[in-house]
């Protein structure tokens, strides 16, 4: 169903039956259960307050069950989201006056909203193939930095003590200079919820691992008054939910709300909807990207007018979505509806929630952003692709993760570029007895046709490799047996061609005609055709030089030969 503007209305509950609601109730309970340790943790990335992470949690499926395409995708906070949100608040942050009075969750709802829009956007003008702009090798590099990110920003939270100080060395050499501050009973509190997380996974338990530790630290802080002990606790949670505002949008600076909202969504859709192929591909359910740009941009808009934070697609509550049975959005809705009765009457026991099982809690998963096994299938595959995932690491470790982001950007665009600035080539030939023609470095029975150059070219050309090509070419040229008469270009494979290729091909033409060779040419794009009459080239080549295929070249070539043996005689 959709509404006049084009935008899905209600799809992830169309066709619903009666048969799922069982089903739905079920995964929408557990998806509460896993997501409200996350929902409450994952707000401290970014230093805002844990109840935001409640509301986002709300908020955001509501929306998305209207707005959303998919019946089984569920949305929610992230770790490499809220990662990438942090910087831009702290960048946005420091361009406001401490007398407007904006606080950090001001500037998060209103990066919410910027990213929302800028979903709508990129939908009206079909701009779902952004998520696949940053590659796989570059994603997991880049997680990889921000996991660094997250562990480092722990350390507080582990040890007790304030660390003031950013980057990556820098907190661990004030945590040494504080040693004295660090309060033990926190840091034993901290490393046993780790353990405990880590069995409960190698254990397969049943009930998730972050459910068990919040159960777990919540009874043990009312049992031994942990704050009492010096160990801090959540604190107060406002009861119920949020109410309906408009951020300070005005207040905040334009440039940066847009270079942050930007950089969240790229981040945010990128790696959300490689994980939402990843489990549509699961289910044999397809995946478009132009379409869940509508149900995110929705859900990041009603997260923020309800002064929560950005979102993404949740891989883990997807996951309990999919193996609980939920079947359609109902079971979004019904994790909504579970965690406002959470804020209503779990409030007490959120309140003596110890932050160091939150922070062991996103410890975990930090630890669980870095994916190894596609490291290290992208070092089996292209070492250079490797190189690539280490420089996004390294941006994001090293350079701030916003910085890291546009190094992301930067690195993808210089690895496009350097597999088009030396396009592969190959000489063709015919193998005696059989049809079609052949790469002769791959075909040792290959041979060449005596006379005639057959070379193929893999790859556009443009301004920034004519002269490799052209250099190419002139060794070729330089290397060919004194009898080759013709050399002919197939152009099958060359989909993009510009003025700079156009005139490269006109000197190339003008040498080869020096050398008694003629240039002649196959298969040429009708784009690339426009472009070489325009310039002139195709009359200087000749009109009886440019064939549809190989078949009709070789042809012409042994009907010249015929002609000037006859002339000969």
């Amino acid at each position: 169903m959709s509404n006049s503007f084009g935008l899905p209305i209600f799809r992830g509950l169309s066709g619903y039956r009666a048969a799922w609601v069982r089903g739905d109730i079920s995964a929408g309970l557990s998806i509460a259960a896993v997501g409200l340790p996350s929902a409450i943790a994952y707000p401290a990335i970014a230093g805002l307050p844990p109840e935001t992470g409640i509301y986002a949690s709300i908020a955001a499926p509501l929306a998305y069950a209207v707005f959303g395409d998919s019946r089984r995708l569920i949305v929610g906070p992230d770790a490499a989201t809220m990662t990438v949100l942090a910087a831009a608040i702290v960048a946005i942050a420091a361009g406001v006056p401490a007398s407007a009075g904006i606080d950090p969750a001001g500037i998060a709802a209103a990066l919410s909203i910027g990213v929302g829009v800028l979903c709508l956007i990129a939908r009206v003008m079909r701009l779902g193939v952004l998520a696949t702009f940053l590659s796989r090798p570059i994603l997991a590099g880049f997680f990889a930095g921000i996991s660094v990110s997250i562990l480092i920003g722990q350390i507080g939270r582990f040890t007790g003590v304030r660390i003031e100080a950013d980057g990556l060395l820098a907190p661990l050499v004030e945590l040494l200079q504080k040693r004295d501050l660090i309060h033990w009973p926190t840091v034993a509190l901290a490393l046993a919820m780790f353990a405990l997380l880590q069995v409960v996974r190698a254990l397969r338990f049943p009930v998730p691992g972050p459910v068990v530790v919040v159960a777990a630290a919540v009874a043990l802080s009312a049992l031994f008054d942990f704050k009492g002990m010096g160990i801090a606790v959540v604190g107060d949670i406002p009861t119920g939910f949020p109410t309906l505002s408009l951020p300070p949008l005005a207040s905040l600076p334009i440039d940066g709300l847009l270079l942050g909202a930007a950089s969240v969504f790229l981040v945010s859709f990128g790696s959300g909807i490689v994980a939402a192929r990843s489990f549509g591909a699961r289910i044999g359910e397809d995946v478009d990207a132009n379409g869940e740009l509508s149900g995110l941009g929705s859900a990041n808009i009603a997260s923020g007018l309800f002064g929560a934070f950005p979102v993404s697609f949740s891989d883990s509550r997807t996951a309990i979505n999919l193996s609980v049975g939920g079947r359609s959005q109902l079971a979004g809705v019904v994790s909504a509806l579970a965690l406002i009765a959470t804020l209503l009457f779990l409030n007490d026991a959120l309140r003596i929630l110890p932050v160091a099982a939150l922070a062991a809690i996103l410890a975990a998963a930090a630890i669980g952003l870095i994916d190894i096994a596609e490291l290290k299938q992208v070092w089996r595959i292209s070492r250079m692709e490797f190189v690539f995932a280490l420089i996004t690491m390294w941006g994001a470790i090293s350079l701030g993760v916003l910085n890291g982001v546009v190094i992301a950007i930067a690195a993808t665009l210089v690895y496009l570029l350097r597999n088009m600035m030396y396009p592969r080539d190959a000489f063709l030939g015919r193998i005696p007895g059989r049809d079609g023609f052949y790469k002769l470095h791959r075909r040792a029975d290959a041979q060449p046709v005596p006379g005639l150059v057959l070379w193929m070219l893999e790859g556009s050309l443009l301004f920034f490799n004519t002269d490799y090509v052209h250099d190419r070419l002139r060794a070729i040229i330089a290397e060919l047996p004194k009898d080759t008469r013709w050399f002919i270009l197939d152009a099958s494979a060359i989909t993009q061609m510009d003025s700079t290729a156009t005139a490269m091909m006109d000197e190339i033409r003008e040498e080869m005609a020096a050398c008694g060779i003629e240039l002649g040419l196959v298969e040429v794009h009708a784009e690339a055709r426009v472009l070489l009459e325009r310039a002139g080239v195709i009359d200087r080549i000749g009109a009886g030089r440019v064939f549809d295929d190989l078949d009709d070249a070789l042809q012409a070539f042994g009907d010249q030969d015929i002609k000037d043996g006859a002339a000969g005689r």
